[in-house]
């Protein structure tokens, strides 16, 4: 599985590069897998404050629907229209097209896992 070394990570699936005080959201290739075919995205408002760990929308698959949760403290400050119409963008390229929200970070991010304890955590769950 896919583990991009520039990216911190949830426990709970989610994703976050940080650039400068903004960080990129979206939900990790793991996520994705087990979820099965992505067919609706519920996004934010741009402008809604965020706790860390705090629910922003739902993920709805074929298989079942999964909240989001925010990676970090922080005012959202851009969403992934593409979405709305092309929700399977997070099946083909979670990484990048397939990004979520971006934050206006209000907090450290110190407490998100590094790609190697990510990896470590998918494996104990796969097996």
């Amino acid at each position: 599985m896919e583990t991009p070394k520039d990216l911190l990570y949830t426990i709970e699936h989610e994703w976050i590069r940080i650039e400068g005080k903004k960080g990129v959201v979206g939900v990790t290739a793991f996520a994705q897998d087990q979820l099965g075919d992505v067919v609706f995205v519920e996004l934010p408002e741009v402008g809604k404050k965020l706790a860390e760990d705090e629910t922003f929308g739902v993920i709805e698959s074929v298989k079942t629907v999964s909240d989001l949760y925010a990676p970090a403290a922080g005012t959202v400050v851009a969403v992934n229209k593409d979405l709305e119409t092309q929700p399977e963008l997070v099946n083909s390229d979670p990484y990048g097209k397939g990004w979520i929200i971006e934050l206006e970070l209000s907090d450290k991010t110190d407490h998100l896992l590094s790609p190697e304890k990510y990896a470590e955590q998918c494996s104990n769950e796969a097996n």
